[in-house]
């Protein structure tokens, strides 16, 4: 069963990382693909660019929509979490499935150096969609309120973790949310 996929996100990495470390980590995607470079990874749509690598920037932009089977996302996963050791800080992909009967499966994975970056990064997203949420309908103070429990939350989260390996990536799964949708 085949289905469509949009991948959206940048991976901010560490100085001196070059194109063949960020192709050997996303080398379960580009199998995936049946290719050998980021360079041919093409998206279906004409307009989106793919997965580029900004030498200059120190960047890995993804922005490609693609066909894809049930192991993608397993592949994907293990591509972003090979890559989480070369970033400088944790970043938000989000992935879009586009099943055949309409229905679209939101997923964020967070993507950084450790998992301490990336539970930040988490509780920045939340934070934001929070006030986003919020803010038409209560005053700043309140926002606020919501805020610190939701921040109390995280913290509590972290503190009773399970001593496990740092995770290099995290995929929460997610219904679509009308700020994540990617028009292109």
């Amino acid at each position: 069963m085949r289905m469509e996929v949009h991948v959206h996100g940048t991976a901010f990495l560490c100085k001196g990382v070059h194109l063949t470390q960020v192709e050997h980590a996303l080398r379960p995607w580009l199998e995936y693909l049946e290719v050998d470079a980021i360079a041919k990874v093409q998206s279906l749509e004409r307009e989106e660019p793919g997965v580029r690598f900004d030498a200059k920037e120190q960047a890995l932009d993804m922005c490609w929509t693609g066909e894809v089977g049930r192991s993608f996302h397993a592949r994907l996963q293990e591509a972003l979490q090979t890559l989480g050791p070369l970033t400088e800080y944790a970043s938000e992909i989000t992935v879009t499935y586009y099943h055949d009967n309409g229905k679209e499966e939101f997923q964020q994975m967070f993507i950084g150096p450790s998992a301490e970056a990336i539970h930040e990064i988490r509780r920045q997203c939340v934070e934001e969609d929070l006030a986003a949420l919020l803010s038409p309908h209560f005053d700043k103070a309140k926002v606020d309120q919501v805020t610190a429990v939701v921040n109390q939350m995280f913290d509590a989260d972290w503190k009773n973790r399970p001593p496990v390996e740092e995770q290099a990536v995290s995929a929460p799964v997610l219904q679509p949310h009308p700020r994540n949708r990617h028009l292109h």
